[in-house]
């Protein structure tokens, strides 16, 4: 019987001479067993050891990858363990600033007495209250949006506002138009709901008018899903003459639409020299906007603006979801705008986001990223050999998350060889740091040979 030990020895020397590179997917185990002439538990005890020894990782569903390395070449810690073995988080995405709970709690105060108090505990309805329309109608007046207090409803979260306004729109079995990559919850939304999302092919204006044109001419769309401003996870904002056109073909079609706009207070309008699609149609569009990236995730609310005949609909759909808004975070949410708190915010997250597109340029200088100076998010087409799901599972390996192009990517087509950074929720030296050690990844991978074994 072949011994698993001298088996993973020669792997082992593969992976020390490059022959097999950081990131690459070693077979399943059952075809590895095959063919070596060997039986499963055999192959088993081989990747058992390369385990052992810190030469590969095990990924629950994904497969068996080629650790990577460390920088220096030597076998290394994760990047954070002497901050506690926390990983750096680029996942995530909620930008919170220091000094941001003293610009926060003012308000939080006074709402704590007991004359406010008692209406901030009482249910809440989907339309808020008077204060919070006029509120929100306000500081979406800033973005260029005019909305009617009375055609504002409130949600739990902008996520939420999404679901809810899908489920409205769209029955199960439905079509929904969507950018050929797109926020990974609306797919989630999708599959569980029974909505089936169909791909509107983009180019560097943003969505086609002509494969949206084609996509309901080869079965009707009940609605679209689009971001045109600092579109996630591209970082593309839609130019003013594309989305004067894809109004004119919405129209045209008579197709609904949710304008998801929750990143646009990174780009005022006067900066992205467009128009809300929702100024352009707002017969049509339903937009959805929110306070999760503006304040905070952990008191927020979520809002959407309706098309006049469209508000008792969706209504219905946010209680049936159990989605409103709570009465606390409505009255919070009222008295930081009123007092000028979300606009102190946004100024200053406005700032720290350019700040930290900045270590991005230096960091990820000579690669290829996309990314707005005004973004908390960044795109980046990684260098060959790598593919986005090998990188991820390098990068959790050096103790950094990151997400795989795969989770915002729609239809059959090749998954892209990119990963989306998020740039708002680790602090400004862990994200500098993890940018570092990505580079240095992305740099070992592209650098480890043309040689490949036959594994």
């Amino acid at each position: 019987m072949n011994d698993y030990r001298r088996i993973a020895d020669r792997i082992a020397a593969d992976i020390a001479s490059g022959r097999l590179r950081a990131g690459q997917q070693l077979p399943p185990q059952r075809a590895f067993a095959r063919r070596h002439g060997l039986a499963p538990s055999t192959a088993g005890r081989v990747y058992a050891e390369l385990v052992r020894r810190g030469l590969v990782v095990g990924e629950v569903g994904r497969g068996t990858f080629v650790r990577a390395a460390a920088p220096d070449g030597q076998p290394g810690r994760a990047l954070t363990e002497a901050a506690g073995d926390e990983p750096v988080n680029l996942e995530l995405n909620y930008p919170y600033l220091p000094g941001q709970s003293e610009m926060l709690s003012p308000a939080l105060a006074s709402l704590a007495r007991s004359d406010a108090l008692g209406g901030a505990l009482r249910p809440a309805s989907v339309a808020g209250t008077p204060a919070a329309r006029e509120a929100v109608a306000g500081l979406l007046a800033q973005g260029g949006v005019r909305a009617e207090p009375e055609r504002i409803l409130f949600t739990g979260n902008a996520r939420q506002a999404i679901a809810a306004t899908l489920v409205s729109l769209v029955r199960p079995g439905g079509r929904v138009g969507v950018e050929t990559l797109t926020y990974p919850l609306v797919k989630e939304i999708g599959t569980r709901l029974g909505r089936t999302l169909v791909p509107l092919a983009m180019d560097e204006e943003g969505p086609r008018p002509d494969a949206l044109a084609a996509a309901h001419r080869a079965a009707p769309l009940s609605a679209l899903y689009l971001q045109p401003t600092l579109h996630n996870p591209t970082t593309l904002t839609t130019s003013a003459s594309r989305r004067a056109e894809l109004a004119n073909v919405i129209h045209r079609l008579g197709i609904p639409v949710i304008e998801d706009r929750i990143w646009s207070f990174l780009r005022p309008s006067a900066e992205a020299g467009a128009p809300p699609l929702a100024a352009l149609a707002p017969d049509l569009v339903h937009l959805v906007d929110g306070l999760s990236k503006r304040v905070a995730p952990g008191l927020t609310v979520g809002f959407v603006v309706v098309p006049g005949d469209r508000t008792e609909a969706v209504a219905r759909a946010i209680r049936s979801g159990g989605w409103s808004a709570g009465a606390f975070a409505l009255e919070a949410a009222v008295r930081w705008i009123g007092d000028g708190t979300v606009e102190r915010l946004v100024a200053a997250k406005r700032r720290d986001a350019a700040r930290r597109r900045r270590l991005v340029a230096e960091e990820l200088d000579g690669f290829a990223v996309r990314s707005d100076p005004s973004s908390y998010f960044a795109w980046w087409e990684l260098p060959a050999p790598w593919r986005a799901d090998t990188f991820a599972a390098a990068a959790r390996e050096r103790g950094i998350a990151v997400t795989p192009g795969t989770a915002f990517a729609v239809g059959p087509g090749g998954a892209p060889g990119a990963v989306r950074l998020g740039l708002g929720s680790a602090p400004e030296p862990e994200l500098a740091r993890a940018l570092s050690v990505l580079a240095a990844v992305a740099r070992g991978g592209r650098a480890a040979g043309s040689g490949s074994a036959r594994w």
